[in-house]
């Protein structure tokens, strides 16, 4: 810790004073940096309580209390500063905040899940592996039509005609 200015400047007037902060700074640092999310606001805040207790030091009466009156310092200079942010609130007529949908049932989920996948069964064999490779193990148009051994076309035509297939089947329409 470098020694804090106000104890330098101090030497000839209160010795007593200077010495007390090369002695108490680390400890009195480390209480301000626990008051403060940032060293740098630390050390300022330091600075700030020991330029008040130094104002001070002719009518402290008691100097082994001053890590006391040094931490007093602190906690008021830390609130001070925190009651005089500047914070920015305007009345408007809407909520900022979006409306939070209620998360879906487990129950719901799982039953639509298993609606789906009886109406992927219940489509042809071709169509049915088409969009199990496409949709369920992710699989590009090129890489579906190679692992079957057809065109890219078939199986666009065929994943098409599934899932206009699916669209329609009633089992889903009452599961959404």
């Amino acid at each position: 810790m470098t020694t804090p200015v106000c104890a330098s400047a101090s030497a000839a007037v209160f010795p007593s004073f200077s010495s007390y902060v090369r002695a108490r700074g680390p400890v009195l640092l480390r209480t301000a940096r626990s008051l403060t999310a940032n060293p740098c606001d630390a050390e300022d805040l330091l600075q700030t309580a020991l330029t008040k207790t130094y104002l001070a030091w002719e009518r402290i009466e008691d100097h082994r209390a001053l890590d006391g009156y040094v931490r007093r310092a602190l906690v008021n200079t830390r609130t001070s500063q925190w009651r005089k942010r500047k914070v920015d609130e305007f009345a408007c007529d809407e909520l900022p905040e979006p409306d939070v949908a209620p998360a879906p049932d487990p129950a719901e989920r799982q039953a639509l899940r298993d609606a789906m996948w009886r109406a992927i069964l219940r489509l042809p064999d071709r169509q049915r592996a088409m969009v199990v490779l496409r949709y369920y193990e992710d699989l590009s148009e090129a890489q579906t039509a190679e692992t079957l051994g057809v065109s890219v076309g078939t199986v666009k035509s065929a994943v098409s005609r599934a899932l206009s297939k699916l669209r329609e089947d009633p089992e889903l329409s009452h599961a959404a």
